[in-house]
């Protein structure tokens, strides 16, 4: 299961298909090397998302 506490990196590692829907939601920079230690809860505010809403189709 994947939390708002978890980094980008730890999500990437255990969900195959997460960099498309993270990019989905317009987070671009899933690439880039200092978004891999941002947690998703701070990927979401950065980027002004609905976190419960990026945890629901990660969680899928």
């Amino acid at each position: 299961m994947i939390t708002k506490e978890m980094t980008l990196a730890q999500i990437i590692q255990i969900k195959e298909d997460s960099p498309q829907i993270l990019m989905s939601f317009g987070m671009g920079c899933v690439g880039c090397p200092s978004s891999q230690a941002e947690s998703l809860e701070d990927a979401a505010m950065v980027h002004g998302l609905k976190l419960d809403e990026l945890l629901e189709a990660l969680n899928k």
